[in-house]
């Protein structure tokens, strides 16, 4: 199934979602809030549209997460919390950078925007074409011609590279660490997966431009059930290296997951013959888009110092007691699910945000970017509570089996909670990235305010780790993102969309006072029940109730909106049906 709206044309602009009620603040002016009747019956489509795909994508994520969480859970079972699981980890710092730069971050950055203004030159350029010739100067044919080949090309010299030069690179990710012969052997496989994630990363943005979201939001579970398959049938003869091949088959899959639905809704270019069929400023005008150093470089940059978050930790832990690694990755993977999930609305309106850039409609990509926000910060603070309140249930039920002892599990749950503390700047970062880098040309604060929040971290990291170990780790890494996140906040109003700053700071911090009510009575009650499965459970009902009804109290406008919203996009999806 494709997650479309054929009535919307490139460049649309969104309908407001919740009929305004979630937007932050009331001090707007009264122009601001009204809405032609004619506006509403154009966006009605596209709103019945995002709803749908938000929530396809929601659920093909949690999908995601969960096995996930059977990955991590499997990893945890047959190599617990030791050298072994450790060497693998830093392996996995190759496959994790990859994924922001190829995946998640830098290519979804960059090649989403290049997408929707070449959808928006189709549209405007096909009157008077025939079917060839529209098809030979389609500008989203010009540009995959341009891009994907020298794409593959280039990725797969790196990843040729890194598997020779894998000892070097553990020695630079790892320098403490007593015996690195097995990270090496699993980093030169999980090398491969440079190539494999940056065609797969390729596809999910060209596809997220065409708006078809499912085959994108299933590339995580394909990805995850390749990791499982290959572990359980090869770990008795490859141990931990079976999970590093499993990397592998997991990012090959992700590319093929994609493969039918990008040669159906995106193609690989005009035949060579026909190219010369398009004006040569027209291709020369589609070829920068992906290899100008002008518009690589911000992107690639600010997802070198968001991913290298990860880096430092593992840099800093290193020389920890055996085990550490390991637990900041486990504490990390869980804490960062509310995080993952919060932002799938940001995912799916993306290229909304983009489009509606490029025709100019300022005003309505700062409705839907301060929508955005309020969801998002909803969304994670509500999780946030409940990661923090309730981490030793939660970590004993998902991990503490097989190699995985009761000691691991206290040790993690204490970490978890110190990484809660950034959960909201790391959503942040993700929600307010994607509007800087929704214009034409990207600008380069985004990498500067990244880079400030590294800067914090590593400085951080270095003193904290020598007094508190994991957890200073992990307080520096919030500390990090929550500067680069204040950074974005302040800085995005002034350079692209001149969103309400104050407005939103203080429906942040409502929320945020919700959020420590339900942690508050998470952490006091969690110990209560004995069964760990059984207080998670009711964890669950519990804070979403507290931070509810606190909300409430202290007129949370997210919060008050938010069985209004609930009940809009029930409707939308009676009559998207």
């Amino acid at each position: 199934m494709r997650c479309e709206d054929a009535s919307a044309a490139p460049g649309g602009s969104p309908a407001p979602a919740g009929g305004g009620g979630s937007r932050f603040g009331r001090g707007r002016r009264r122009g601001e809030a009204e809405v032609s009747a004619a506006e509403h019956a154009a966006g009605a489509p596209l709103g019945r549209f995002l709803a749908k795909a938000a929530a396809v994508t929601a659920g093909l994520t949690a999908a995601g997460s969960l096995f996930g969480l059977v990955r991590d859970q499997t990893i945890a079972h047959l190599f617990g919390a030791g050298h072994d699981s450790d060497a693998f980890l830093i392996a996995w710092t190759v496959p994790e950078m990859a994924s922001t730069l190829l995946i998640e971050d830098a290519m979804a950055l960059l090649m989403v925007p290049a997408f929707s203004h070449a959808l928006a030159r189709r549209a405007a350029g096909r009157a008077g074409l025939t079917r060839r010739e529209a098809r030979a100067q389609d500008p989203v044919r010009l540009l995959v011609g341009a891009t994907l080949p020298r794409l593959v090309v280039f990725l797969a010299v790196v990843a040729a590279v890194l598997v020779v030069a894998a000892p070097a690179v553990v020695a630079v990710l790892a320098p403490g660490l007593p015996d690195p012969r097995l990270a090496v052997e699993c980093t030169r496989l999980t090398a491969l997966t440079v190539l494999s994630f940056g065609i797969a990363g390729y596809f999910s943005a060209a596809l997220r431009a065409h708006r078809s979201f499912v085959p994108p939001a299933a590339i995580y579970v394909s990805y995850n059930v390749g990791i499982i398959g290959t572990m359980v049938t090869l770990h008795t003869l490859w141990g931990v290296r079976a999970a590093a091949a499993g990397v592998a088959v997991g990012g090959l899959l992700m590319a093929l997951v994609q493969l039918p639905s990008f040669v159906r809704h995106v193609g690989f270019g005009p035949p060579r013959a026909r190219r010369s069929a398009a004006p040569r400023s027209q291709r020369d005008r589609d070829r920068p888009t992906l290899i100008a150093f002008g518009v690589i470089a911000p992107v690639i940059l600010f997802a070198v110092f968001r991913q290298s978050q990860v880096l430092v930790e593992r840099f800093l832990a290193a020389s920890l007691p055996s085990g550490a690694i390991s637990h900041l990755n486990y504490a990390q993977k869980v804490a960062q699910m509310p995080m993952v999930l919060s932002l799938m609305i940001c995912t799916v309106t993306f290229p909304v945000v983009a489009q509606a850039m490029a025709g100019g409609e300022r005003e309505k990509a700062r409705r839907r970017v301060e929508r955005d926000l309020a969801l998002a910060s909803l969304a994670v603070l509500m999780g946030t509570a409940l990661v923090i309140g309730y981490a030793p249930q939660i970590i004993q039920v998902l991990f503490e089996r097989g190699a995985f002892t009761h000691e691991d599990t206290l040790a993690t749950a204490a970490v978890m909670r110190v990484y809660g503390l950034g959960l909201l700047g790391h959503c942040l970062v993700g929600a307010l990235s994607r509007p800087f880098f929704s214009t034409a040309r990207p600008t380069w604060f985004p990498a500067f305010a990244m880079g400030a929040g590294l800067l914090v971290n590593v400085v951080a990291g270095a003193f904290a780790v020598r007094w508190w170990g994991t957890y200073g780790i992990a307080a520096a890494n919030a500390a990090g993102i929550s500067t680069a996140a204040v950074l974005l906040l302040t800085g995005l109003g002034p350079r692209i969309i001149a969103i309400h700053v104050r407005t939103v700071a203080v429906s942040i911090g409502r929320l945020a006072v919700a959020a420590l009510a339900a942690c508050a009575t998470g952490w006091i009650a969690g110990p209560m029940i004995p069964d760990p499965l059984l207080s998670a459970g009711l964890g669950c009902l519990l804070v979403p109730a507290m931070f509810g009804a606190t909300g409430m109290a202290i007129r949370a406008l997210e919060v008050t909106a938010l069985p209004g919203q609930i009940s809009q996009l029930t409707q939308r999806f009676r009559n998207a049906r």
